[in-house]
């Protein structure tokens, strides 16, 4: 099959976020947008065709989750990631954001301590403050335009805390954690009873040349590991709305089911679960080739940088389509840093700021788009620097 990521789709009127929402989140609707982490490539034709098909029924009545539904995701995490689950390990939920609320109020108490590891997605840190939890930051080390753990830090960390809350891949600093790093997570989490939530979204979205280890392939007995996956980033489907928990302990499953039975019910979605089941069953080759494509708008970019940009960094990723531009370098503040891309650049991206203030100095692009979208986005950005040079002489 011929999957073309090439060809520019207009998302223009569609309501979505990236595309229609650039004026109310930059100030001017006069941007290309490379910002919000979904991608502007077709969904996998099987769950397109899966929905055409479910909305030729003409009935959208209330929803369960199918055994069809739990089987696919079974058998993608054992093929891909080689992690054998139980269904009963499986819980549904409305999406990953109201997982790490849920992972709060379960795991720890008012007041209680919760570990994030700046810079990283940003809800990691709403999720404490709004449920009344303390934050304790753990930051990852940056050396060289390399991102690792303080070990020793988290090691501090924990002693006072009851919950990790990782993330693996990394977002947005893009990297895949090695197995040996999270199993030394796991050493600190085992001396200290911490309990972990990780949110392994981008698990699938990994480059050819690296493997993602799945923490809880590496659990034992004892062990309080909890994972939230989705096919949202992997197949482009995150306005679906539908990701799950897979918590092996029982009682710790008990504990979520209790936090989510407080919250507004959130029936499954039709939609959501014909799209969720076509993309485990038959989105395997899409991906695939999706993966070889970001790989090679990857180098593309590194390249370009290289030759036209090099007072912008990248920040190599070993997975997600997500680029950590270090822009240090061209010798301004943060707020005159979303200045210039805003409106001399017109390139939307996410500040670094917004992922913690270790994101200071940095941008978030996204290359999930065709190339000829991501090579404007660079030529503006050249053509603004050239002018804003000129006018410095």
């Amino acid at each position: 099959m011929n999957y073309d990521f090439d060809t520019p789709i207009s998302r223009e009127g569609t309501s979505c976020i990236k595309h229609d929402g650039r004026a109310g989140y930059f100030g001017t609707a006069d941007v290309l947008p490379m910002w919000v982490a979904d991608m502007d490539f077709a969904a996998p034709e099987a769950v397109t065709l899966a929905l055409a098909e479910r909305a030729l029924h003409p009935v959208y009545g209330y929803t369960w989750y199918p055994d069809g539904m739990y089987e696919a995701l079974i058998e993608w995490l054992y093929k891909r990631h080689n992690w054998l689950v139980q269904r009963e390990w499986i819980m549904p939920v409305p999406g990953v954001v109201p997982s790490l609320h849920a992972a709060m109020m379960a795991c720890a108490g008012p007041g209680e301590s919760v570990i994030v590891q700046p810079p990283v997605y940003f809800p990691f840190f709403s999720a404490a403050t709004h449920t009344g939890r303390k934050l304790l930051l753990n930051p990852l080390s940056e050396e060289g335009g390399c991102y690792t753990m303080d070990f020793a830090q988290l090691e501090e960390c924990a002693a006072q805390a009851k919950l990790l809350l990782l993330c693996s891949p990394h977002n947005p600093v893009g990297r895949v954690w090695t197995q040996h790093e999270l199993e030394q997570v796991l050493d600190i989490a085992r001396r200290h009873k911490l309990a972990i939530l990780t949110d392994e979204i981008h698990a699938d979205l990994v480059y050819p040349e690296y493997r993602h280890t799945m923490l809880a392939t590496l659990t034992r007995e004892g062990d309080n590991v909890i994972t939230a996956v989705a096919p949202s980033k992997s197949f482009n489907i995150p306005g679906l709305g539908l990701s799950v928990l897979v918590i092996p302990d029982a009682q710790q499953r008990a504990a979520f089911r209790k936090v989510f039975e407080m919250l507004p019910p959130a029936s499954a979605n039709p939609f959501s679960v014909a799209a969720f089941d076509a993309a485990y069953r038959e989105g395997g080759p899409w991906l695939d080739n999706l993966l070889l494509y970001l790989r090679d708008t990857r180098d593309f970019v590194r390249g370009y940088l290289a030759e036209h940009l090099p007072q912008i960094g990248l920040v190599e990723p070993e997975g997600t389509y997500l680029l950590w531009l270090d822009c240090r370098a061209m010798g301004m503040d943060d707020e005159q840093l979303k200045d210039f891309f805003v409106h001399r650049a017109r390139v939307g991206m996410n500040p670094g700021t917004v992922f913690g203030e270790q994101g200071s100095g940095f941008m978030r692009l996204n290359i999930g788009a065709p190339r000829s979208t991501v090579e404007e986005a660079l030529r503006r950005i050249t053509a603004a620097v050239h002018a804003l040079a000129r006018e410095e002489r």
